[in-house]
């Protein structure tokens, strides 16, 4: 099955095409993705009119771009996949928009997907997939997550952030440092410079029981540390690599308890931030410490992308799930309301 993947949930617009009688990486025919960062940056942050404008202007040509790049026509592809939620009402509905109309026009079964769904099953595009059950860390801008993956479909959330996200708190930290748009992967390079040590921040909550998470607290900890600090290069660098230990070491930890409370040593994470290198080392190290595994997506899959979308859409319309033609979209879409994808 040949699966057009669609993603224009927030800033970024994706495409891909996902053939299912090919295995692993070789599965993923082609894919695209076109990020609004320059559009926004003057704005310092998404501006969702904005935003929904440029898919517009963007999809139709990134899909004709991924189709060229597959080696397909629109007549060879077996259904069409599209981010339903959660996300920005308006930029949801272009690419559902588009994607009903084609699957219409092709007369294709089509199928709205899960933005956090396509995250947590992304590394299970790479060789050698996990198998369920097992734990995962969705860890992005929006969003800071652990939950227990019984089967695909059937999660259980063990825990979340109660305030900022993880990739959120990276980028407030980073604006408020002077660091450009989008601050996250800014501070993150900057951290590399860093000293180790030479700014010590909290890990919020890990003195308790529990797997949620805060990091606005962490975030007055920077501001107070610059306030007071010469906010010289390699103070702003030793500061950066303060608080991405802290984030780090403070994921890692509520992984940990996770997997025990799961009864797991299989640990997923997916999301933006799980390209962070410094996290994906800390983890490595935690899993084989353990006598596990973690498993993580390429970096080019942990950020908003088509290929995720494809992916989750096959697995659903593999199943012989689909959607009537109602262009219909879910801003807030709690992952528990999602039904189990039955065996193909």
């Amino acid at each position: 099955m040949k699966v057009l993947g669609i993603e224009t949930s927030c800033d970024e617009t994706g495409v891909a095409v996902y053939d299912t009688a090919l295995s692993g990486v070789q599965a993923l025919r082609a894919h695209a993705v076109y990020s609004q960062i320059a559009l926004h940056a003057e704005y310092g942050g998404v501006v969702p009119e904005l935003a929904s404008r440029d898919h517009v202007r963007k999809l139709l040509p990134l899909i004709r771009q991924t189709l060229a790049e597959a080696g397909l026509s629109t007549r060879e592809l077996d259904g069409v996949a599209y981010t339903a939620g959660p996300g920005l009402v308006g930029a949801l509905l272009v690419g559902a928009g588009v994607a009903r109309a084609l699957a219409w026009a092709l007369e294709l079964p089509a199928i709205g997907v899960h933005h956090m769904e396509g995250h947590l099953l992304a590394p299970l595009m790479e060789d050698d997939p996990p198998q369920a059950p097992f734990v995962a860390l969705l860890v992005s801008g929006g969003h800071t997550q652990l939950v227990a993956v019984e089967e695909i479909g059937r999660y259980r959330l063990l825990g979340e952030t109660l305030d900022d996200a993880a990739g959120e708190a990276f980028d407030k930290t980073a604006k408020l440092m002077g660091l450009p748009y989008p601050g996250g992967p800014q501070l993150a390079k900057l951290a590399e410079a860093g000293t180790p040590g030479a700014f010590k921040f909290s890990r919020p909550m890990t003195d308790r029981p529990g797997l949620d998470f805060s990091f606005s607290g962490l975030k007055t900890q920077v501001l107070l540390a610059w306030r007071d600090s010469d906010q010289g290069e390699t103070t702003r660098a030793d500061i950066a690599r303060g608080f991405e230990d802290a984030v780090v070491d403070t994921l890692a930890i509520k992984c940990q308890r996770a997997l025990d409370a799961a009864g797991s040593d299989v640990l997923v994470v997916a999301g933006g931030v799980g390209a962070n290198k410094r996290l994906r080392a800390k983890l490595q190290d935690m899993a084989q410490r353990r006598g596990g595994r973690v498993c993580f997506p390429r970096p080019a899959l942990c950020t908003d992308n088509g290929a995720m979308i494809a992916f989750a859409g096959a697995l659903r319309l593999q199943a012989g799930q689909h959607d009537d033609a109602q262009v219909k979209v879910t801003p807030r879409w709690d992952m528990a309301q999602l039904s189990p994808v039955a065996p193909a």
